[in-house]
């Protein structure tokens, strides 16, 4: 067990491949500002929905690629750090790496599979193939269909959100839940944030758990998904995201929030 300064500073370094993964629930976002606060750079960020937490990011001048598959503001409109970031190089140049959904999560797959690549059907008919180089035609052995190969995804870090962890590194999570287990099984390193630790975990419906052997550091942050919400711990703040409209869409408001609320913030459980 480890405070979330000490396990940022000890697993993620400058130039790594960083996954922080959760599907509108459970997202890490005081891990990413824990990031912001060390300063790290020339990160390539991974996650299959990036999400207010990467535009935060982005515009921290923490990242140089983005892979993903859909990225925005939930219920609410675009990231504008992330846009500012393509379409004019601020605050450094992004290059992206864009994927669908699926790709994303068959690329999770076969990283935490031990395999090379993934096979899928979804990219046919899209123009996607033809602007990302990761997506490539492959012919079935067996039928002689045409199908698309994607690189397996296997991170650096992975970091992610969960209810709660044991005194031995078991870490529990359910609800609303992504692509969490295959990116933490697909990593060479991986960080879980949790809203407790506890002496025993106990049966949930539906729960999933991360064994130990998979965990490379837990680091107990309650609250540690604001905005996003931690089923039985908290709700999501939908006023948050509304407001990150205004707020991330200028680059003078977005520096001054980032300077109040990240940089002059300590680590002492929920984010700002």
């Amino acid at each position: 067990m480890l405070s979330l300064p000490e396990a940022v500073a000890e697993l993620i370094g400058d130039g790594d491949t960083v996954a922080l993964e959760g599907f509108t629930h459970l997202i890490p976002v005081a891990a990413g500002q824990e990031i912001i606060r060390q300063r790290k750079r020339d990160l390539t960020l991974v996650r299959m929905t990036p999400d207010i937490v990467y535009d935060q990011l982005i515009g921290a001048g923490c990242a140089r690629k983005l892979v993903f598959s859909w990225g925005g503001n939930p219920g609410v409109g675009s990231l504008h750090r992330f846009r500012d970031a393509v379409q004019h190089d601020w605050p450094v140049p992004l290059e992206i790496e864009e994927h669908s959904h699926a790709g994303m999560a068959n690329r999770y797959v076969a990283g935490a599979s031990g395999l090379p690549f993934a096979v899928l059907r979804g990219y046919v008919g899209t123009d996607l193939p033809r602007v990302t180089d990761t997506i490539k035609p492959i012919t079935c052995p067996f039928t002689g269909e045409q199908l698309a190969a994607v690189p397996a995804l296997n991170p650096d870090v992975t970091v992610v959100h969960a209810q709660r962890a044991d005194q031995a590194g078991n870490v529990q999570l359910w609800g609303l839940l992504g692509v969490q287990k295959e990116a933490v099984l697909a990593a060479r390193r991986s960080l879980i944030t949790v809203e407790e630790i506890v002496d025993e975990l106990t049966p949930v419906p539906g729960a999933i758990v991360l064994p130990s052997w998979s965990v490379t550091a837990v680091a107990e942050v309650p609250g540690g998904a604001h905005p996003s919400y931690a089923q039985g711990y908290s709700e999501r703040d939908n006023a948050y995201y509304a407001a990150w409209d205004a707020i991330g869409r200028d680059r003078d408001t977005f520096t001054r929030w980032l300077d109040e609320h990240v940089y002059a913030a300590a680590t002492t459980g929920a984010n700002q």
